[in-house]
């Protein structure tokens, strides 16, 4: 790949120089329920065996009490709680995806803002100003490498969250154009993470890492720490060791003018979101159809759908999570899909393991990320023929602002039941009026 000299520092000034009132009213709007939907997804993963077991690890080498650790009293150095809370936000696959290159753009982002906040004083405003910029940037170096880059085993929300968590904790240590460069330098030669860790806890270790490089970026770079001009679009930088073509117009143009975070989705499942659109016709069809027994099923979708979930086989919980068989046959048997259905009794369940080997699964080009088609075959011989051309949480099908308060309400009190969590939710929604948002992750740890 030939270098372009510029990319990066272009992408730097953008973030130094833009400011609260630069960014829209809808993009500031996404921001809040990004991150409302953050907490609700931590929450539920805040004391799963990979968070238990990274917080026993990290504490033994952590004399600093710096920062909250989502939903527990441990408090912990900044960069280990940037770690735990990424890794506890996406443990369960069930965190927000930027759709056009299905980076979970808020999981390493978030957790670098907070741990930040606890650090030095920031504003709501500046919080969320941060948080746009670094998901921009995040989404738009995924874009690039999209979409050859997750079919090739790279984990793009390990490899690209570094490149949201720098830029936004840079944006908060108010870093110039060049310190910014050098903290994406610095991001670049941290960005690691594989496909073939994904339904395992090694998946959480990248994730996390994600979100505490991105932070020890910036924070190096607010030291003088300097890196190359151009490690992102340099002969040997981060888009030349990718070894696609980089989509240049998916990284620079409409930079300020068109907001990556108006591509999000908010899940209403704890699985991939190539497997929500079978979830959503599945569900819409046992509630139709209760007491009906399946005996075969066909789907067909976009050809991510079975390169990342066509796993008809799995032995865990975690594995459903990316299994399509699992999660439709767990719908069609149970009516319902949530974190109990993608557990490791779930799995072992012998209806739904029987009912996983009856699938068929077809790509087609021409079928979006978020629609599919399903046939179902009932006991008998009749065939229902059933479909969706945009998932629930959606861009095009986005869950309602209650949907979201709903799921964090849920999580909150499956987790720790009794507590009420309206103080976060108003905490958040009220964000562009906040002077002093060091408390906010505070607000989930119940007292």
């Amino acid at each position: 790949m030939l270098p372009r000299p510029g990319v990066t520092e272009t992408l730097a000034r953008f973030v130094a120089d833009t400011g609260w009132d630069d960014i829209p009213d809808p993009a500031k709007h996404e921001a809040k329920r990004a991150l409302l939907n953050f907490f609700a997804v931590a929450l539920a993963g805040c004391r799963t065996e990979p968070v238990e077991l990274a917080l026993a690890s990290l504490a033994e080498f952590s004399g600093g009490k710096q920062a909250t650790i989502v939903g527990r009293a441990e408090r912990i150095d900044a960069l280990s709680a940037a770690f735990l809370n990424a890794a506890g936000a996406n443990v369960f696959d069930y965190c927000d995806t930027h759709l056009p290159t299905v980076v979970h753009p808020t999981a390493p982002l978030a957790p670098a803002l907070l741990a930040m906040a606890e650090l030095r004083p920031v504003t709501g405003p500046q919080l969320l100003t941060a948080f746009i910029l670094g998901f921009e940037i995040e989404c738009r170096v995924g874009a690039a490498v999209s979409p050859g880059h997750y079919p090739q085993g790279w984990h793009i929300t390990s490899t690209c969250g570094v490149f949201g968590a720098a830029p936004g904790a840079g944006k908060l240590l108010g870093l110039s154009t060049q310190q910014h460069v050098w903290a994406l330098g610095n991001a670049s030669t941290q960005s690691a993470g594989l496909c073939e860790c994904l339904g395992w806890p090694a998946k959480s270790v990248s994730v996390g890492n994600a979100a505490r490089n991105g932070l020890f970026s910036a924070l190096l770079a607010a030291k003088g720490f300097s890196g190359p001009a151009e490690p992102i679009a340099g002969a040997q930088g981060f888009l030349a060791a990718m070894g696609e073509p980089p989509d240049w117009a998916a990284l620079l143009d409409g930079l300020g003018e068109s907001w990556q975070v108006a591509n999000n989705s908010i899940k209403p499942y704890p699985s991939g979101f190539v497997i929500h659109p079978l979830l959503d016709c599945a569900l819409d069809w046992r509630r139709a159809h209760p007491g009906v027994a399946v005996e075969r099923v066909v789907v067909r979708g976009n050809p991510l759908l079975k390169q990342r979930t066509d796993r008809a086989v799995v032995a865990t919980g975690r594995e459903a999570q990316v299994s399509l068989q699992h999660a439709v046959a767990a719908a069609l048997v149970l009516g319902k899909a949530g974190l109990d259905q993608f557990t490791d009794a779930c799995v072992n369940d012998p209806t739904v393991a029987a009912l996983r080997q009856k699938f068929e699964v077809a790509s087609d080009p021409a079928i979006s990320t978020i629609a599919a088609e399903m046939d179902i075959w009932t006991v008998g011989g009749a065939k229902h023929s059933v479909s969706t051309q945009a998932a629930r949480g959606s861009a095009a099908n986005p869950q309602k602002d209650s949907e979201i308060e709903d799921k964090l309400r849920i999580e909150a009190e499956s987790w720790h039941p009794g507590y009420d969590v309206q103080r976060l939710i108003d905490a958040v929604w009220s964000l562009d009026k906040s002077g002093d948002v060091s408390t906010l992750a505070a607000l989930t740890v119940p007292g």
